[in-house]
């Protein structure tokens, strides 16, 4: 039996009136004779708090247990419970009722006994029928994290099954154009990677796909994965353009941020992994109405196009999974007096990020934003430049009224935009407003003293609004160095918007059974020891979905989770979280 299988008895206390076998004797014929590793005789605070009851079970790494004694049926279901939380079956819970056995006469002891055998050989046989961790990983989310995780495991020669649920790779990160502190071209890191996922063997990758039911045991986890259409065939799709150059419909890009339009049949971005085409079904007018169907018609490769896929669902066997499904930023619109929605030049971090890259809507140029003849919000290379911009930090974060805890990148990032603002506007006059400055990395504080070198006005406050009079943005707010209010007109305002869980943050949970945290962000048992940890296991969680952190520690964290689902798998086993430091005794 391996150290994996660790099966725990708890003597069940016998009703009054029983005058039961020495309780002594059965400790030490159980630990010498049955070689039991875990044995609780005293457990009447089990049943009655089921928090220590699943502590002491993880406490004990159990993954059997014996409940013997007068009727401890009466406890199983308790148990059975807990067990399964923890992610086990139910069967994992196995009953010795003593019955009749238990009582004063030498000649039924021995029955005991014999008992405690017969089960206890029962349990270890069905433990020896399990099968070896199964080797395959999944992993849930193909950002950064996800793709530093896969590459990891892959490239150690086992299988990956990388699971996005949008139409291509690369997350948030694939959107920025810089990164902090070092300034480092954002693609120049994170496209070769994705370009090594898409031609690794031993990566599936599945786009448009997202799990919906997680079932069977840690090591054995058999995965229900449901892919959304493309209805453009990855394999026979040569990227052309032809569809798109012809499609009809145009709609708000979310890659670039709803600052320009893109076609219902589109590619992500250029370099987007897969390389490939798809169809927006929501904008589709086939799709919707049954109309049009103008690409199918010019599509060069016959077949290529089919507009009657349909969804379909595809189960996979995985030993351990890793949850890397990133995080969705915060609304600005949903804080009135920033003006976001209402003020065209009100623009969040990340328009801003999109406005700025050289891939953008307008080849990196800073300009105003315009509506085009169809009504449509978007930038435009002649609509002019702003000499005058401020840059608000903690929108959403550090507020009760929102989220009250510090987002950690906002001030950094918030830096890097001054930054790209003076690089692309020497003559601009840019301010930072700013509660406090957390410049917590390596590299940090220094590039915070550089942008103070290179001109950026620091203003320290909270801002308490902005409006629009005559044409400019009027921002109103408190200056606590000078100790007064400060009122100025800007030509445009960027909003340093926070981190939030993603959307589908709690629904993973429930599917996945692992906890979140009271901000919904998913929970390691021990942040502080084994941070990519679940209360399941074999299930891990990796970059910002365990809560905001920056793009390296995203990197790490991605690392640390792929070597424990190595490890697991060289060692054939897996472990719980490290023992908890109880405040009971356990006997």
């Amino acid at each position: 039996m391996s150290e994996y299988d660790r099966i725990g008895i708890i003597f069940c206390d016998p009703p009054s009136g029983y005058t039961p076998v020495d309780l002594s004797d059965l400790i030490i014929f159980v630990r010498d004779n049955l070689k039991i590793p875990v044995i609780i005789d005293q457990p009447r605070y089990l049943f009655s708090d089921f928090h220590v009851l699943m502590e002491t079970i993880r406490h004990h790494r159990l993954t059997s247990v014996i409940l013997a004694g007068i009727r401890p049926e009466r406890f199983r279901q308790i148990v059975r419970t807990a067990m399964t939380k923890l992610g086990y079956q139910a069967e994992s819970v196995v009953i010795a009722d003593f019955g009749d056995t238990w009582c004063v006469y030498e000649s039924q002891v021995q029955n005991v006994y014999e008992l405690l055998e017969r089960v206890h050989s029962q349990v270890v046989d069905k433990r020896h029928q399990s099968s070896h961790i199964q080797q395959d990983t999944i992993v849930i989310g193909a950002g950064i994290a996800g793709i530093q995780a896969s590459l990891e495991i892959a490239n150690a020669g086992l299988k990956v099954y990388l699971i996005e649920k949008s139409g291509t790779i690369g997350g948030h990160m694939a959107k920025f154009d810089k990164t902090f502190p070092t300034l480092d071209c954002a693609a120049c890191i994170l496209t070769p990677k994705m370009v090594e996922v898409g031609q690794h063997p031993l990566i599936e990758l599945m786009t448009c796909s997202e799990v919906v039911a997680v079932n069977g045991t840690p090591g054995h986890y058999k995965v229900t994965v449901r892919q959304s259409p493309r209805w453009v065939d990855v394999k026979s799709c040569i990227g052309c353009g032809t569809c798109s150059e012809k499609c009809p419909v145009k709609v708000s890009s979310e890659f670039d941020e709803g600052t320009t339009m893109r076609k219902a049949i589109y590619m992500p971005f250029p370099q987007a992994v897969p390389n490939k085409y798809l169809i927006d079904g929501e904008a589709c007018r086939f799709i919707q109405e049954g109309k049009c169907g103008v690409c199918v018609k010019v599509c060069p490769v016959t077949g290529c196009i089919n507009l009657y896929e349909v969804p379909r669902e595809i189960e996979i066997e995985a030993g351990n999974i890793i949850v890397a499904n990133g995080f969705k930023p915060f609304q600005a619109s949903r804080i009135d007096r920033f003006g976001y929605g209402k003020y065209p030049n009100v623009l969040t971090s990340l328009e801003f990020e999109r406005l700025i890259n050289a891939a953008g809507p307008t080849g990196g140029e800073i300009t105003f934003r315009t509506t085009d003849k169809k009504g449509n919000s978007v930038f435009v290379n002649d609509s002019g430049k702003p000499q005058k911009i401020g840059i608000i930090h903690c929108v959403g974060s550090r507020d009760e009224n929102f989220n009250p805890y510090c987002s950690k990148v906002c001030c950094m990032y918030s830096l890097k935009l001054a930054h790209l603002v003076r690089e692309k506007l020497p003559s601009a006059e840019i301010f930072e407003y700013f509660i406090d400055m957390r410049a917590f990395g390596k590299g940090y504080e220094e590039f915070y003293c550089r942008i103070q070198d290179e001109g950026v006005r620091m203003i320290r406050g909270k801002t308490a609004r902005v409006d629009q009079i005559d044409g400019h943005l009027h921002l109103r707010t408190e200056d606590i160095i000078a100790g007064r209010m400060l009122e100025q007109d800007m030509d445009m305002i960027i909003l340093s918007i926070g981190l939030e869980p993603a959307d589908d943050q709690k629904k993973l949970s429930d599917i996945l059974g692992i906890d979140v945290d009271e901000y919904g962000w998913f929970k390691a048992v021990r942040y502080e020891i084994d941070p990519v940890r679940t209360n399941r296991p074999g299930i891990w969680i990796a970059g910002v979905c365990q809560g905001p952190k920056d793009i390296p520690d995203s990197v790490v964290q991605a690392s640390a989770a792929a070597a424990g689902v190595l490890q697991s798998i060289m060692s054939d086993r897996l472990t719980d979280s490290e023992v908890f430091p109880l405040t009971y005794m356990i006997n």
